[in-house]
């Protein structure tokens, strides 16, 4: 089978396509014919040996799947070969033509749902889901900025802001991704390479500040979100898509009454699967009744899996982009 492979650390230039022998499912696995994989950032730590899991080498990138069950290991039960599914991987294994799976780690997706959309949609949803409903607590009526609105966990938080009946400002570094939320259900808009975050941000809210900060970016956007908070704040440390970890004065949460929370989906997912299930239930009702309805900006080929990498790293991308197998 065809598959990306990582031979040693290094840019995304250093990948290539190889033929790889095809693996058979263990006991408690799945084989997985793959039609899409989803393109994350941390896919350009892995292969950089950035991130604080390093497969051996060499070893294939891609965390994030779509496709149908094509082979059951000893002892799977509740999947049937044919099944439409989505699954997380270990970031290793994705951007190939098949991968074996722990059923632990498989989903079926809607029927409805496109292997395209299906393999952009765990992480990104699945980390924004978490974030407004157990970390955050998001309610009715409160304001909600997200920053990095033209992301692909940022385009998420968006739209899962306005199901749950948030005012959500978006801010974000261009017109397009500006305008990507805007469609995803922001009412306000702030282009931060042209305009003064804070100052805007008064504007909008009146001075009064914004409940909740969802903030997958990092940088020195954190600490002007931070003293933008409204009493009782809460602000979420999501990512550093920026490649800076910001530092900020302690003392401004005693002074705005407001909380950091990190958020780990990866381990809520693990510690609480059950939880994390609910939310995926609630999450697929709201794809099937058009409520959500992810963007998935471009498909690239096994072969330019670099690019997309490339494109990912330099924040050219808006919402999510995916690498398609031809099996769809």
């Amino acid at each position: 089978m065809r598959a990306v492979v990582c031979s040693e650390y290094g840019p995304p230039e250093s990948l290539s396509v190889q033929n790889v022998d095809r693996k058979e499912p263990g006991k408690g696995q799945v084989r997985i014919a793959v039609e899409a994989a989803g393109v994350n950032f941390p896919d350009t730590l892995v292969i950089a040996g950035k991130y604080q899991i390093k497969p051996p080498m060499p070893f294939v990138p891609g965390g994030e799947i779509a496709g149908r069950i094509d082979a059951l290991g000893e002892g799977v039960t509740g999947f049937a070969v044919g099944d439409p599914v989505m699954a997380l991987l270990l970031q290793q294994g994705g951007f190939a033509e098949e991968a074996v799976v722990d059923a632990s780690a498989v989903m079926k997706r809607p029927e409805e749902m496109s292997a395209t959309v299906a393999a952009g949609f765990t992480m990104t949803y699945g980390t924004s889901m978490h974030a407004l409903k157990q970390r955050a607590e998001l309610k009715a009526g409160e304001t909600l900025l997200v920053l990095g609105a033209g992301g692909g966990v940022g385009l998420t938080a968006v739209e899962l802001g306005k199901v749950m009946g948030a005012r959500v400002i978006a801010a974000a570094s261009s017109a397009e991704k500006l305008e990507a939320a805007r469609k995803a259900g922001a009412s306000e808009l702030i282009n931060y390479t042209t305009e003064d975050l804070r100052e805007r941000l008064k504007e909008i809210t009146g001075k009064k500040g914004v409940d909740v900060v969802y903030d997958p970016v990092g940088g020195d956007m954190f600490e002007k979100a931070l003293r933008s908070t409204a009493w009782n704040g809460r602000v979420l440390v999501v990512g550093f898509a920026s490649g800076e970890i910001p530092t900020v004065p302690v003392n401004l949460t005693l002074l705005k009454g407001c909380a950091i929370t990190g958020v780990f989906w990866g381990a809520f997912r693990m510690r609480e699967p059950e939880k994390d299930m609910d939310n995926f239930s609630e999450l697929f009702k709201w794809f099937q009744s058009g409520k959500i309805n992810p963007t998935v900006s471009r498909s690239y080929s096994l072969e330019e899996a670099p690019e997309a990498l490339r494109d990912l790293m330099e924040r050219r991308v808006v919402g999510k982009v995916v690498l398609a197998t031809g099996r769809e």
